[in-house]
């Protein structure tokens, strides 16, 4: 069960909490943020050159409207906005956690659909379940999963009929029944349980596969459809935090890793924490979702 992808070659960028993970088909480039340094990253695959742009607020999860210019429907910490890097435009769309000051947003994705969802978490002390999934469309923000300690795993079936989703501590993955003409949520049921380690950032595959980053873990775990454990990869860090398919072929494995928390001991035990890791792998992605211009609501007046 335990087994080894080829490792390609590594990005070496020393995150302290990198995660949002992504490929761009469109320009053959991949994405992530580094929340903690508020900053964002962009990995051109030809060239090989890495760009990257300090951000306002720290940058949680994303989703790509377009790279020239570059335009990007964002969750910060505080809330939902629309964000141009190059010029350091914001505009917030709606912070719909003002109330609560020790919340702060964390994994996000783009639906089948083209809607913007994030969860939001406790950010420091002893992480109660404060946090709420938002889902953001045309007609403003949706609460829809609460009580909430550390939203991750967030990711849809490739048919965008059943959504998947962590409360981190938990272990364990949930999948639901996903409404796509709407986004309602019902039929919960646990998925699976996490081998080792706990689940954070995950994708899924071409043939409708799971692979979940095990954050603690050292590892990426495939799950089938059905929830059954197919592999369990190992890594050469201990916290790794987001996964994505990219490269032409979407066949290439991105991995984001952490930093956070770790000794000066740890980190020079594990050389490549905080790196992204690209692996070459037997299975192919698909490609990430585009957010729907017609769906997001108009911002806030400033």
């Amino acid at each position: 069960m335990t087994d080894s992808l080829e490792l390609l070659f590594s990005i070496d960028v020393a995150n302290t909490l990198g995660e949002g993970v992504q490929w761009h088909a469109q320009s053959n480039s991949l994405w992530w943020t580094d929340i903690h340094n508020s900053r964002l990253y962009r990995f051109d695959w030809q060239s090989r050159t890495l760009d990257q742009w300090q951000t306002p607020d720290r940058l949680t999860s994303f989703g790509i409207l377009s790279t020239d210019p570059v335009r990007l429907l964002a969750s910060f910490a505080t809330g939902f906005a629309l964000y141009q890097p190059e010029t350091g435009d914001l505009s917030w769309i709606a912070q719909p956690e003002t109330g609560k000051p020790g919340n702060r947003f964390n994994d996000g994705r783009v639906d089948r659909q083209g809607r913007f969802w994030s969860g939001t978490m406790q950010d420091h002390g002893d992480r109660k379940p404060t946090g709420t999934l938002y889902r953001l469309d045309e007609a403003g923000v949706h609460s829809v999963l609460h009580d909430l300690t550390i939203p991750n795993a967030l990711c849809w079936s490739p048919d965008g009929k059943r959504m998947y989703h962590a409360d981190t501590p938990t272990g364990q993955i949930r999948t639901f029944d996903f409404a796509p003409e709407c986004g309602g949520l019902s039929g919960a049921k646990l998925f699976a349980e996490v081998p080792r380690g706990k689940p954070d950032g995950a994708a899924i595959d071409a043939s409708g596969h799971l692979m979940c980053a095990l954050f603690g873990g050292s590892g990426i775990a495939r799950f089938s459809p059905e929830g059954e454990l197919t592999a369990l990869h190992d890594l050469p860090v201990s916290q790794p935090t987001c996964v994505a398919f990219g490269g032409p072929n979407l066949d290439v494995l991105f991995v984001t890793s952490a930093t956070e928390d770790m000794t000066e001991q740890q980190r020079k035990a594990e050389p490549m924490a905080g790196h992204v890791l690209a692996y070459a792998t037997p299975y192919r992605g698909l490609a990430e979702c585009t957010p729907d211009e017609a769906r997001i609501p108009k911002p806030q007046a400033k």
